[in-house]
């Protein structure tokens, strides 16, 4: 296992969750929520917390079908995460599976009493930090970095 802190991202539409692990890459913790709609804005926002994080790799969960299948919110999510790797290039941007995440986040959040409503931006960070911490045990588990690596192409 590579030691280091590492960011997740739950990409949304109208909300982006993130999350961190600590330095040795053992458990995933909510950050925060950053709003989508101002797209300019979130990137901006992102880097500030590449900044401060200061994470080897920030790994952005790619929504698939149930079947494995790519439409059109993973084709925007591609795009979201190119831009991010460009934005905080050297630091690599991985994408990986995150089927279920949201779902898991959710059951999570209302067992321990929180309403969907009430805490829709927490569900989004709760998210990220699901996708995160698969990715950070698939590492633990096969020795290799999880999904694919986005390359930045200038």
């Amino acid at each position: 296992m590579r030691r280091g802190r590492r960011l997740g991202i739950d990409a949304g539409e109208a909300r982006i969750g993130v999350a961190a692990s600590d330095p040795d890459g053992l458990l995933a913790t909510p950050v925060e929520t950053v709003p989508a709609r101002d797209a300019p804005a979130a990137q901006r926002r992102l880097a500030e917390l590449v900044a401060e994080y200061e994470p080897i790799e920030v790994v952005v969960g790619l929504p698939r079908s149930l079947h494995g299948g790519e439409g059109p919110s993973a084709r925007r999510v591609r795009a979201f995460a190119e831009q991010t790797a460009r934005r905080i290039a050297p630091v690599p941007v991985r994408l990986v599976d995150e089927r279920m995440s949201t779902v898991t986040a959710a059951r999570g959040m209302r067992a321990s009493g929180v309403s969907a409503k009430r805490g829709r931006a927490r569900i989004d960070q709760a998210a990220a930090a699901v996708i995160l911490q698969v990715a950070l045990d698939a590492e633990r588990a096969s020795g290799s970095p999880p999904g694919e690596c986005v390359q930045v192409v200038v």
